[in-house]
């Protein structure tokens, strides 16, 4: 029994990635747990607009963080600033005193909504986007991106890898084909499949869960075909890592459980430590989540969704070009090996 105990530990030794999974796990689910799992928001992006709106804003406690003052402004110019997403809240001043909530924010307004002591007697409360605080209206458009991740990440390095211990990427590696002719051929399966995964739940999401769909399809596109783009590259990388179907599986859940952590698809951004907050910022669910709440329930302008928008764009170019780098460094010693040797002549 004792050398059967060595003998693991010696392996474990070995296995350094699954070692690091099971000492870097824990402490990733302790500090995502302690400071990003937060329902309660300490701070709300606040735009006060009218006559009376630098007076008001001054006397707003610490919760409602003002970012906008416009003396200028009405309800019509407080609704755009939530459309598109300058402010979680607004308050048009005037006679009574008007306070416009974002209802996608599901936890950001139930937040504000229970503050509204802090404002004078008589302030009329007004929930857009989502006036029922729809649980399944908020949570659908990002069931899209998990669902994609899952699809782009898993299935893909899975489907690489177990390539790999077949043989046959070392078939590919002889043959004319550059690294990016190999990628894309790999990615076009699980593209084709995940545009129809994208359909579908939409389509079940509007018939069964009557979520609306106030946007642009071609932004719901744009957004859609970007971040597959993105999650499929990543597969690719973890595949790249990877030697075995079981590494990808541990790799792969080092990505998804991150971005479905910090991405604000469960937990609000506004409610996390400010550290833990930017790291959700550099995980492309986040920008996901973002757009495909502002196509589906707010009908944001392309202005307003252009930044993770471009953000999706640039993500997928480092990704997919880290991806081609990392094939292309596989693929380069099998393909020496097959240069035949110089004849020397006799």
């Amino acid at each position: 029994m004792r050398a059967m105990i060595l003998k693991e530990f010696r392996q474990m030794r070995r296995d350094r990635r699954t070692v690091a999974l099971m000492v870097g796990l824990p402490l990733m689910l302790l500090i995502v747990f302690g400071y990003a799992a937060r329902f309660d928001v300490t701070s709300i992006d606040t735009a006060v607009v009218g006559p009376s709106a630098e007076a008001v804003a001054a006397q707003l406690g610490d919760v409602f963080e003002v970012v906008v003052v416009d003396p200028g402004g009405d309800a019509a110019s407080a609704t755009e600033l939530l459309r598109d997403s300058k402010a979680k809240v607004a308050i048009v001043t005037g006679s009574p005193l008007r306070v416009l909530l974002d209802g996608t924010e599901l936890f950001v307004a139930q937040s504000a909504r229970s503050r509204m002591s802090l404002l004078p007697p008589g302030t009329e409360v007004e929930i857009l986007f989502n006036p029922d605080l729809s649980t399944s209206a908020v949570m659908v458009p990002s069931l899209i991106g998990l669902i994609l991740l899952f699809v782009g990440t898993v299935i893909t390095s899975l489907g690489v890898v177990r390539e790999r211990e077949q043989g046959t990427l070392e078939q590919l590696a002889v043959t004319p084909l550059r690294p990016v002719d190999v990628i894309v051929g790999k990615i076009a399966p699980y593209f084709a499949v995940a545009v129809i995964d994208i359909v579908v739940i939409t389509l079940v999401g509007l018939q069964v869960f009557d979520v609306p769909f106030r946007g642009s399809v071609l932004m719901f596109g744009a957004f859609g075909l970007l971040y597959l783009f993105v999650v499929l590259g990543l597969g690719v990388l973890v595949s790249t890592v990877s030697h075995s179907q079981g590494e990808a599986i541990q790799l792969a859940i080092m990505v998804l459980l991150p971005q479905v952590m910090l991405s604000g698809m469960i937990f609000p951004l506004a409610s996390m430590a400010p550290g833990v907050r930017w790291l959700g910022y550099l995980l492309p669910l986040t920008y996901f989540v973002m757009g495909m709440r502002g196509v589906f329930l707010k009908g944001s302008s392309i202005g307003a969704l252009s930044r993770p928008l471009v953000i999706l764009g640039v993500m997928a170019v480092v990704i997919f070009v880290l991806a081609i780098l990392r094939f292309r460094r596989d693929l380069a010693p099998k393909r020496a090996t097959d240069v035949p040797a110089t004849e020397v002549p006799g």
